[in-house]
């Protein structure tokens, strides 16, 4: 099997070529080979006159797919050089969850032209999803699911699929509610074909469901895909009315933006819902700066440490080689530490009430990691920078200042680097941005203070 990334370069140069000699069948049937996601990332190196040009040669049913899958800013594009017929036919295709999702990325001049041509019906559900909180279950399910009534039979069912599941995102599970909308059970189309046909579905049905409300966080919704492996989930209101279900795909990625979020205030930036290659150089700018000069500000507390303790460094100069392996250690443990609580805090592994379970565990392994690190270094001293390189200033009462000092920052960076996701969250703040930036800022600041008091105590400087 021929991976599309390598023929990505090959297929650009076909349509091209078949766009200037004007061979629209020839491009037509390449384009119905293709996947849609492979369409649209095709269509992000095309120019903006080839694009509309290629898209209107797709059926309805591809063509809807791939505008789904194109950014916002094709998007835009395209929809404003569609005649209304062609968005309304677009529209048309679009499942419901989908089309709420280029309503909220369009401008306003445009998200008016899209609702003027949306069925009345698509519109007043378009406009119900966008009243939830952009961070709830709300904003993210569709209203196209399929609902069963208790006392029907099999047959009753599946002519009820057969009727209306070709418009549905999904019918793989169906639902069972009374006339009040009730959520009462589910059924799978597994358990349906292998039900006898006298059977009823309030006789087949699973009345035990995992359900989400409407104003539930998306994350968490998303967690709990990843913990039942669902591929739907229903949405009840606040008295237990199914008013929609959230699929797998809206789950992933919901999963991948906040990772990317994550990743990216750990790494102290601004989130950006951009590709990088689509973020302007001033995006990006503004995106980093604002954490660079807190964290730049906050590292004066690390020279004015290193003032402070001037005169002890003047009478030991080889004190100032080790400081950068101190400071560089101590923040690799902390944001060890860190990470890990992070990841546990997002899968709901812990939470504060943990807190004390954490810290002592991870001290626990601080212990561990701050002897093993500090003989190693111990070792190297003695055996390469003394004997081996003969620098005479390494010597044994410097090497164990180095070593004692390693032990308690890694202790202390642990302790910290564990402690602070859990207090962020407590306080309502996202434990993310107390990862390695911050951390290692605090790492540095007590890392030097440790090095000095033990070097005024051993060394007597």
């Amino acid at each position: 099997m021929i991976d599309f990334e390598d023929r990505r370069d090959e297929l650009l140069e076909q349509i091209e070529e078949m766009i200037v000699r004007k061979q629209y069948a020839h491009l037509r049937d390449l384009l119905v080979e293709m996947k849609p996601a492979d369409i649209a990332s095709l269509f992000e190196d095309l120019s903006e006159e080839q694009v509309p040009i290629v898209f209107r040669l797709l059926p309805k049913g591809p063509a809807a797919e791939v505008f789904v899958e194109l950014e916002p800013e094709s998007q835009e594009m395209l929809i404003r050089g569609f005649s209304n017929t062609e968005l309304k036919e677009v529209l048309d295709e679009l499942y419901l969850d989908d089309a709420v999702d280029i309503v909220e990325e369009m401008p306003a001049n445009v998200v008016k032209r899209i609702l003027k041509h949306a069925d009345p019906d698509t519109r007043k559900s378009i406009n119900e999803i966008l009243k939830y909180p952009e961070d709830s279950a709300g904003s993210l399910m569709t209203t196209e699911f399929l609902d069963l009534k208790r006392t029907m039979t099999m047959e009753d069912a599946f002519k009820r699929i057969r009727r209306q599941g070709e418009e549905m995102e999904t019918i793989n599970v169906c639902y069972v509610t009374d006339e009040q909308r009730h959520l009462l059970g589910i059924v799978s189309i597994r358990t349906l074909l292998l039900a006898d046909e006298g059977d009823t579905v309030e006789e087949v049905m699973d009345p035990n469901v995992v359900s989400v409300n409407t104003l539930d966080d998306k994350e968490d919704v998303a967690q709990q895909f990843s913990r039942y492996d669902f591929i739907a989930m229903p949405v009840v209101d606040t008295e237990n009315r199914l008013v929609g279900i959230i699929t797998v795909d809206d789950a992933i990625d919901v999963m991948e933006e906040e990772t990317t979020e994550d990743f990216e205030k750990m790494a102290a930036m601004l989130p950006s819902d951009k590709p990088y290659l689509k973020t302007g150089v001033l995006e990006t700018w503004k995106a980093r700066i604002p954490w660079l000069l807190i964290l730049m500000l906050s590292a004066t507390f690390t020279g004015i440490i290193l003032s402070h303790y001037e005169s002890a460094l003047s009478a030991c100069l080889i004190l100032n080689a080790f400081i950068p392996m101190l400071t560089g250690t101590g923040g690799n443990s902390g944001t060890q530490a860190s990470v890990a609580v992070i990841r546990a805090l997002s899968l709901d592994e812990v939470e504060f009430s943990d807190i004390f379970r954490v810290i002592w565990k991870e001290l626990r392994v601080a212990l561990l990691c701050g002897v093993c690190l500090g003989g190693a270094n111990f070792a190297k001293m003695m055996l390469i920078d003394c004997m081996l390189l003969h620098n005479a200033a390494v010597t044994v009462p410097v090497a164990t200042v180095v070593c004692l000092t390693l032990v308690f920052v890694v202790f202390f960076a642990k302790l910290v680097g564990c402690a602070l996701p859990l207090l962020a969250q407590r306080l309502g703040f996202d434990p993310a941005v107390m990862a390695s930036p911050f951390i290692s800022t605090i790492v540095d600041a007590l890392s030097l203070v440790i090095y000095f008091r033990f070097a005024a105590l051993l060394l007597g400087i």
